[in-house]
């Protein structure tokens, strides 16, 4: 395999496992919307395909041309686009790594504290509100059974600047400016929920040891530390002179970052382990500190 295709190229994820790849010499294809962006990937290196990820004809014929997809794009609900990829890919023997997200652990626990640690072992039986997702992930394993090499990947709470376009991840950027805006670290109800967390570095390598040795039907979840959210407030009033971190009500995390996020981003447990990953793939995560990070 040397030519990748890459949905959400320009985002954070997927920006960044594209720069390693290139790193490695592999051909890196990335979906693209923006002309602009497309100047800016040519330039460092990969061939845009401009395009959205629902038209089905341009992801069919980028998928002809490459030899393995890996879905970063704004996914994990997209039953349409998976659907998509998996009709064009049945019996090729290309590989198809998706990308998912660890709120399918949470249980709405309104900041309270469950320190149960999952593992890709222990089925899961999601709240009414991920369930999507975690059929979504059970589909693509389950394609392993048409000849797709199909690959799940679970990152947690991701840190860390961006190697791609986007530099930004979505929790703590999110918590450090609503902190500031409020003039405290903020967390909500208890704020003693636990989210296991990981440096994006660590993430596309976790990536790019996937596409390399993986098996087919294979899942894994990507960690190497945890925090409670509390934990990360302390952390930013002490980091941005901030007042003392002080507790909201969960209705303002759903009122400022939306349901998912607010019951499930902010107010979720979401722990897990990732030995799996650690002993398949031989994978050696080298961050282990957001704290530091923030």
């Amino acid at each position: 395999m040397k030519k990748i295709f890459i949905t959400g190229v320009t985002g954070y994820i997927g920006g960044s496992i594209a720069v390693k790849l290139l790193a490695k010499n592999y051909q890196v294809y990335g979906l693209v919307r923006k002309d602009t962006d497309i100047e800016v990937l040519t330039s460092m290196g990969m061939h845009c395909i401009k395009g959205d990820i629902h038209n089905e004809n341009i992801i069919r014929s980028a998928i002809a041309e490459t030899d393995a997809i890996i879905h970063t794009a704004d996914s994990a609900d997209d039953a349409y686009s998976v659907d998509n990829i998996i009709n064009t890919l049945q019996g090729s023997g290309k590989t198809f790594i998706f990308t998912s997200g660890s709120a399918i652990f949470g249980g709405k626990e309104n900041g309270e504290k469950k320190d149960f640690v999952f593992t890709e072992d222990i089925p899961l039986q999601p709240r009414l509100e991920m369930v999507s997702r975690v059929l979504i992930n059970q589909h693509i394993l389950r394609s392993a059974q048409h000849n797709i090499r199909s690959i799940v990947i679970v990152p947690t709470m991701v840190y860390g600047t961006g190697l791609g376009l986007k530099k930004e991840s979505i929790q703590i950027p999110s918590l450090i400016k609503f902190s500031k805006e409020k003039g405290f670290g903020v967390y909500f109800g208890k704020g003693e929920n636990i989210w296991s967390n990981l440096h994006i570095e660590d993430l596309a390598d976790l990536y790019i040891l996937a596409l390399e040795k993986a098996k087919a039907g294979s899942i894994y979840y990507a960690e190497n530390g945890y925090a409670s959210i509390k934990d990360l407030a302390h952390k930013i009033s002490e980091h941005y002179h901030l007042l003392p971190p002080q507790s909201l009500k969960v209705e303002e995390a759903v009122d400022r970052f939306g349901p998912a996020g607010g019951y499930f981003g902010f107010a979720s447990n979401s722990f897990c382990n990732s030995d799996k990953a650690r002993k398949e793939l031989g994978w050696n995560p080298q961050y282990n500190s957001i704290e530091n990070f923030i």
